[in-house]
Parts: C-alpha cells; structure tokens; sequence
C-alpha cells in the first residue's frame, strides 16, 4: 500500500474561511495532528473520581488477544471490567479494597485473588494496579511506562497506546467516556457467585479463550 501524503499548496493570502474549511478537511481525512489538550483538561481529567466506558483493547504481551470491555472506576481502588458476549457478560471482574473477585457466569466459575498487578496480568494481560489502570485511561502514564501517547476529545483520552515496563503493548479505542458521571457503589461489589466453582487464572484465561 502507497503511504498517504498529506500536502496543499501554500494558503498564505487566502481568505480566512477557506483556510479554515482546508483545516477541517484535512482533520477529517486524518492529515492534521490532532491538537495536545491544555493543561486545565489534563488536570481535570487526572482528578475525576468516577468513570465509565465503552472500550475496545487490544494486549500484546505475556497474553495476547483484543476485546471489547466495559470498564467503570471509583476512586481510589474500586474498579469494575465488563467483558460482554451474545448472550451476557463473559466476565465481570471487581477490585475493590485490595481484593480481585472474577465471575464467569455462563461458567459458573469465579477467581478470587488479591488485586496485585500480577494477578491483574495473570488475568486480562495488563501488569497494573487497579489505580494505575484507572490513570492510564485518564491520561496520566503509569509509573514506569516506556511510552505512553494519548489522542484526546473534549475531556478525556479517545485513543490510548502504551508500552508498559515490562514491554507489553497495551492499545484502547475509547467510546462513550463518561467524565466524573455517577456510578453505582453496587457496581463495584464482587459479582454474586453462590455455588459457583473455584477456578486460577489459567481456566479463566482457557475459558475466555485467551492465550
């Protein structure tokens, strides 16, 4: 495939509407760089106490695999990752005081660990904690990252591409953010699993059909 070039003769006496239209058709078609949010966004963002959204990741790392999610957070350390299939959720998985509960109810089949970073690897592939998971996704680069770039909407990160101490690529596709709305404290209580079997990482990851 032919690389895209991106290239228009001088504007320079233009009429300033038709600059401006060049400008917008250009950053419909994807030439124009997008421009960094100011700093009063990025502060923003980085202090929300709640957020929710709709995201498509894709890991490249000890595990490998992409997958849409729905993920929710409060801080501190209360998180909630959601991955939906045809006919519910595949898995409902809750941080929350330092505790990891993972639900796969067409399973019935539930992990309990502790919600380390290796135990969030062990799981979904992102060697983070539940509040350096909640960082990346508002624009804030974990500690110790490689890489960290961030394109921005209005308020948050829409697209997020990272490289994480370790070298696993971490990738996210971000729809319908919902900055600092109100989730439910009910969101982040471990998923109901009565009778449900116990299971390691390894089943989880089997069953989800990860690698």
């Amino acid at each position: 495939m032919t690389p895209r070039v991106c290239s228009t003769p001088s504007s320079r006496g233009w009429p300033r509407r038709l600059r401006e239209a060049l400008a917008l058709a250009l950053a419909a078609t994807g030439c124009a760089r997008p421009l960094p949010p100011s700093p009063d966004v990025v502060r923003r963002a980085a202090a929300l106490d709640s957020y929710s959204a709709d995201l498509r990741v894709s890991v490249r790392g000890a595990l490998r695999g992409a997958s849409r999610a729905l993920v929710a957070f409060r801080r501190p350390d209360a998180l909630r990752i959601e991955i939906p299939g045809p006919a519910g959720a595949r898995l409902v998985a809750v941080a929350r005081d330092g505790r990891l509960t993972a639900v796969l109810p067409a399973e019935r089949a539930v992990l309990e660990r502790a919600a380390t970073p290796l135990e969030m690897e062990a799981l979904v592939g992102i060697p983070l904690s539940p509040g350096e998971l909640m960082d990346l996704l508002v624009g804030v680069p974990p500690k110790g990252v490689r890489r960290y770039e961030a394109r921005w909407g209005r308020e948050l990160p829409t697209r997020i591409d990272a490289e994480l101490q370790d070298g696993t690529r971490v990738k996210a596709a971000v729809k319908d953010a919902d900055a600092g709305g109100t989730v439910a404290r009910a969101a982040f209580d471990p998923p109901p699993h009565d009778g449900y079997r116990s299971i390691d990482a390894d089943e989880a990851r089997r069953l989800l059909g990860g690698r």
